[in-house]
């Protein structure tokens, strides 16, 4: 693949983390979702080096050393009951949608006819 550009897409403003994409010449596409740490030292900066990084340990991955058991998923904050994330998210989305209590601007769409209307 010859890479042309590169994009980093920061997740809940870096917060979360980055996803960086490769791009190749011919429109393939490869991501790496790059998870913070929690002394946040993943950066806008150093994604693209981590996620290269990333994909050289990938690149030389031996499947036969590998387990054969099937990874855990991920249970969502929700399904494993961790309040703290689902705090940490609520707030984050209420951050994200400020300022929602902005009063709705009401405008009148009467259009005068200049007729007068006789009883």
């Amino acid at each position: 693949m010859h890479v042309v550009g590169t994009q980093v897409i920061p997740e809940q403003g870096g917060k979360r983390g980055f996803t960086v994409e490769f791009v190749g010449q011919g429109g393939e596409v490869v991501s790496v979702q790059l998870r913070n740490d929690s002394d946040r030292t993943l950066t806008s900066h150093n994604a693209i080096e981590r996620a290269k990084t990333l994909m050289g340990e990938l690149a030389s991955f031996d499947e036969t050393r590998a387990t054969d058991k099937p990874a855990e998923p991920m249970l969502s904050a929700r399904m494993s009951g961790d309040v703290e994330e689902m705090e940490e998210q609520l707030d984050q989305g209420l951050e994200d949608s400020f300022p929602a209590s902005d009063p709705v601007s009401v405008t009148s769409s009467a259009i005068p006819t200049g007729k007068v209307r006789k009883h």
